[in-house]
């Protein structure tokens, strides 16, 4: 695989990292909001089961936000380690 293909590879993958960010941070928002209705509810199931999900929701949305600046730090050092600039803007 050429570089240029490589990094248009590292560029798709950040993309997907930050749409599955957005995702999960979707998803625990729905849970919050649970949460929230539940306190008039009072289920205690829901009050038992909610805090565990939430928890492994939030530790997610973390990892993946992590991985996610990690990554770019990564496809940052492919370009320049392969002063692919000059590739993109001859002018660079």
């Amino acid at each position: 695989m050429e570089k240029m293909q490589k990094l248009e590879l590292m560029d798709k993958i950040l993309r997907e990292l930050d749409d599955l960010k957005h995702s999960q941070t979707s998803v625990l928002k729905k849970i919050a909001q649970i949460e929230v209705d539940n306190i008039n509810l009072g289920v205690a199931l829901l009050d038992k089961k909610l805090p565990d999900i939430h928890e492994e929701v939030d530790s997610s949305v973390q990892i993946v936000t992590a991985l996610h600046e990690e990554f770019q730090v990564h496809r940052d050092k492919f370009f320049t380690d392969n002063k692919l600039a000059a590739l993109i803007d001859p002018t660079a």
